[in-house]
């Protein structure tokens, strides 16, 4: 068997981790859901969620199968995966459940109609390779759908300094812990590689503007998760960042410009084994 290639997560899997996973979900969940939709996962499927972190996508599966179809998530952190199934549970989706697992090593007897996963491929080191470990788990006709971002497409107009600089750190942390930023670019690449039919491709990003928009929180928490690299690597300060003020000073830059800014682009690319 092949050495993983699979890099550290370099947002860990703490508490505040999770939360902002959970807070990221609620943000782009819509996004999510319409490339799920489209791929074509629904009733009765049998659905793999790889890299399921707190279970966002799994549930997200879980409620366009329904209960005559099932989705397994997979992750190698067992908190991720205790709190993933403490949600499915919570939510009555029994139909929904969740393994300690890394992909390369995965194996199960399971024939899945569909691997599907979200910020996955950035995280590893040979998304090709997991492409195709990922596919001799599909029946024949089985779907593989991935939604990864470009982080260099956060933009304002006007330009918003603050926004700016963490939008320098996020991506300089991601790219130092050898994170792909811009894999939503690549995705159509990779699936062509793997030896998988070209993809069909949608992309969408949120706007972020006025007072009451959680793009903020979003991103401070990004920047919160990313605070032990940003500092390990000299990128920023923990005093320049400030991180728990800011969400608001991100907010008060935004409103005070009368800017509005892009949230990362997210690109979902899907195919057909047999097709």
């Amino acid at each position: 068997m092949h050495e993983t290639t699979i890099q550290p997560y370099v947002l860990g899997h703490s508490e505040t981790e999770l939360r902002r996973l959970a807070m990221q979900a609620a943000f782009w969940g819509e996004l999510t859901e319409e490339v799920l939709r489209r791929a074509g996962i629904g009733a009765g499927m049998h659905v793999l969620d790889v890299g399921c972190g707190a279970g966002d996508v799994a549930i997200l599966a879980a409620r366009l199968v329904g209960p005559s179809g099932s989705v397994l998530g997979i992750d190698r952190s067992e908190d991720a995966v205790k709190r993933a199934s403490a949600r499915a549970a919570a939510e009555g989706l029994r139909w929904c459940r969740f393994a300690v697992a890394d992909v390369h090593a995965f194996e199960t007897d399971q024939r899945f109609d569909a691997a599907v996963g979200r910020l996955v491929l950035m995280h590893v080191g040979d998304p090709v390779r997991t492409l195709r470990a990922l596919v001799r788990h599909l029946a024949p006709d089985g779907i593989v759908a991935f939604q990864e971002i470009v982080l260099s497409s956060i933009c304002s107009v006007p330009p918003l300094p603050l926004t700016g600089r963490v939008r320098q750190w996020v991506i300089a942390a991601f790219e130092r812990a050898g994170a792909e930023v811009d894999m939503g670019l690549k995705l159509d690449a990779t699936f062509r590689a793997a030896g998988l039919p070209p993809p069909e491709c949608y992309a969408a990003a949120r706007p972020v503007a006025g007072a009451d928009s959680a793009g903020y929180a979003v991103f401070a928490a990004v920047a919160r998760s990313l605070l032990p690299a940003i500092e390990k690597f000299g990128i920023a300060t923990a005093a320049e960042v400030a991180i728990d003020t800011l969400a608001q000073r991100l907010s008060d830059e935004t409103v005070a410009a009368n800017a509005c800014w892009l949230s990362p682009v997210l690109v979902g690319a899907w195919a057909r084994i047999g097709a």
